[in-house]
């Protein structure tokens, strides 16, 4: 991967939360970008999220280890084909860790068991609302991965969605971190800059991969339900 003319800096948005630019290499930008391609394919692939008011998101979606629909979690596909959610991955977990040991040090991922991840497709079209991650029990930090094209976006606030808040691009390999003060900030996408992406990377679009810990006993089969608002 070419170097930057203009090499950017981590940077603290937020106490506790944290952009690292370049954090994935080319070579793990482009594994992890296989396996979201095998992650998006059915059963329990790539969907559209329908809203309970009959709205549907603008990105797609697909969940390991727990399912998210608005606004719980499950061990099946409950708004889609209704088959078990894909197992999330060991190694997934261990970059997980890394991740927030590099952008937040060790004791910060001190217990961070991470067994969620969302990945969201943004085409050139889509969006994202203004939310706060807040289905989980645990406070643990969330880690965010971008792959693809370039993104707006927006960190804000623990009290509305409404300003103060911060735009930060985030391009592919980028990582961003926020726990502690901000693990319930309220964030979202406003834009995507499409044709941004590496040519390299062979990659339409952005794919934004987000980790969490869920808190929350592993049970074999049903819901856990606990109210919010958040599909990050």
């Amino acid at each position: 991967m070419d170097a930057e003319l203009f090499p950017r800096d981590p940077t603290e948005i937020a106490p506790g939360a944290v952009h690292v630019p370049g954090w994935l290499d080319g070579d793990g930008q482009r594994e992890l970008l296989r396996a979201c391609r095998e992650w998006a394919r059915p059963p329990a692939g790539l969907r559209t999220v329908r809203t309970p008011g009959g709205g549907t998101m603008t990105a797609r979606q697909v969940c390991l280890g727990w399912h998210w629909y608005p606004y719980a979690y499950a061990r099946t596909v409950v708004d889609g084909d209704g088959t078990p959610v894909k197992p999330f991955p060991a190694w997934l977990g261990a970059l997980g860790r890394g991740a927030v040991t590099d952008a937040l040090g060790a004791q910060a991922a001190t217990g961070a068991s991470y067994d969620i991840a969302l990945i969201n497709f943004y085409d050139a079209d889509a969006r994202m609302g203004m939310h706060r991650d807040s289905d989980e029990k645990s406070d643990a930090p969330v880690v965010s991965l971008s792959l693809g094209d370039t993104c707006v976006f927006r960190f804000g606030n623990t009290e509305s969605r409404s300003r103060p808040y911060t735009d930060v691009e985030l391009r592919s390999g980028d990582l961003f971190v926020f726990g502690g003060p901000s693990r319930r900030a309220y964030h979202g996408v406003p834009r995507v800059r499409p044709g941004t992406a590496p040519d390299w990377l062979g990659l339409t679009g952005r794919l934004n991969i987000t980790l969490r810990v869920s808190g929350f006993q592993a049970v074999a089969a049903g819901t856990k339900r606990i109210m919010g608002d958040s599909p990050s």
